[in-house]
């Protein structure tokens, strides 16, 4: 199996988090480091991504300065979305070799993770075949948007960007209501907390996903050598 190092980076600003992930993706490349998988949370942040619809951000500038949150138009597929304490982000940063490569097994691999994991908590998870992402019913608790670099160093491919799992619902009322998400109107949003009822805390529910990316992807976990490594754990409800 491929060795993995998982880290848990806490809260952290989305330009620090991008600027790490194109110096991994780098390193990754030039094989001086293992895959990573990053998990973290970002402070109140849209992002817009290559579709480039400004129509569906609906606040003003005064309107984002109040609420404090940052702008980044970024590199990834997809158009806007919302990131913000209360959601659970992760950004693989994985080598995929050229022989063989099939770039939407890749996002299917991301949704199937997404999945499992909610299935843990009692819930379906569903995909829709004209989006990419993860439903319950017809509300969106999980966005994806990716980069595939071009390795220079070898063949094939090392991703970039990745998934945003909506934990607590705070994230439904602070952050999506500005926005038109990922340009869908016909469907709305929601969060883990939202649909079981419960309280979770982001750091439990990252611990928990490990385990399903590791099988999903094929890897086993190595010590992370930034932030802290995540060890899968029982538990983790608050409420």
């Amino acid at each position: 199996m491929k060795p993995l190092r998982t880290e848990w980076l806490s809260r952290i600003g989305y330009n620090e988090a991008w600027t790490l992930q194109k110096q991994l993706v780098r390193e990754i490349d030039r094989e001086e480091r293992d895959d990573t998988l990053l998990l973290l949370e970002h402070p109140p942040t849209y992002t817009i991504g290559s579709d480039r619809h400004p129509e569906h951000l609906l606040l003003g500038p005064e309107e984002l300065a109040r609420r404090g949150i940052e702008v980044f138009q970024i590199d990834r597929g997809g158009d806007i979305t919302y990131h913000g304490p209360g959601q659970l982000v992760g950004y693989p940063l994985l080598y995929l070799d050229a022989v063989g490569l099939d770039l939407h097994r890749y996002l299917r691999d991301l949704e199937e993770t997404l999945i499992r994991l909610l299935a843990d908590y009692g819930l379906r998870g569903e995909r829709k075949s004209a989006y990419t992402g993860v439903w319950v019913g017809d509300a969106k608790v999980a966005a994806i948007g990716v980069k595939f670099n071009k390795a220079r160093t070898r063949r094939g491919f090392v991703t970039s960007h990745g998934f945003a799992l909506n934990v607590k619902r705070r994230v439904e009322q602070e952050g999506f209501a500005g926005i038109i998400p990922c340009g869908i109107t016909e469907y709305g949003v929601t969060s883990l907390e939202s649909l079981t009822g419960s309280e979770w805390e982001v750091e439990a529910v990252g611990r928990a996903i490990i385990p399903h990316f590791q099988e999903v992807f094929g890897y086993e976990a190595v010590m992370g050598t930034s932030g802290r490594r995540l060890c899968p754990e029982a538990g983790g409800q608050t409420g």
